[in-house]
């Protein structure tokens, strides 16, 4: 009888394995305590940030951490755990559990851990993450700074040339 449920479950190993393999980032939550409705809605925002959201049994997702490398997140793996792959974007998930806690104060979701490109990070660090600006305000913000230290090169440069004409 114990081979019979053995199909499903490394089905459900393959898959996970699959996931973690493609994903840039992956975030642990507890969702103990969550409500219908928000997880609902906090579902629905996952899928608008292109996150794929999901619970599985911790051994099954234990076995398959082992066998990508990831034995790290295993301590993480206890209670209610829910995992948000981040295929594309790392820190999608992240920025969308932030902006979720935000708007709902009152929720009893949690970030546990999370393990972006190659490295495990804790609840800090990945609410950290969330926190940080997007990639074209990081980008604009860069442009900014550069074009106003060319703009102060050009005047200084300029009050030199002006400086020699009036000596000369």
């Amino acid at each position: 009888m114990a081979n019979k449920n053995l199909g499903p479950k490394e089905a459900v190993v393959t898959e996970v394995k699959e996931k973690l393999s493609k994903s840039s980032s992956v975030v642990l939550v507890d969702y103990k305590g969550i409500n219908v409705l928000d997880v609902t809605e906090l579902r629905k925002r996952f899928r608008e940030a292109g996150v794929e959201y999901k619970v599985y049994k911790n051994s099954l997702f234990k076995r398959a951490a082992s066998e990508v490398g990831m034995e790290a997140l295993h301590e993480h793996l206890q209670g209610t755990v829910a995992v948000a792959f981040g295929a594309k974007d790392a820190v999608a998930p992240a920025k969308t559990l932030n902006q979720f806690m935000k708007d709902k104060p009152k929720t009893t979701i949690s970030i546990k851990a999370g393990y972006v490109e190659g490295k495990l990070m804790d609840a800090k660090d990945v609410k950290a993450l969330g926190d940080l600006p997007s990639r074209d305000v990081l980008i604009a913000m860069l442009l900014g700074a550069l074009q106003g230290s060319v703009r102060n090169l050009a005047y200084v440069l300029n009050t030199v040339k002006e400086n020699k004409e009036a000596q000369a």
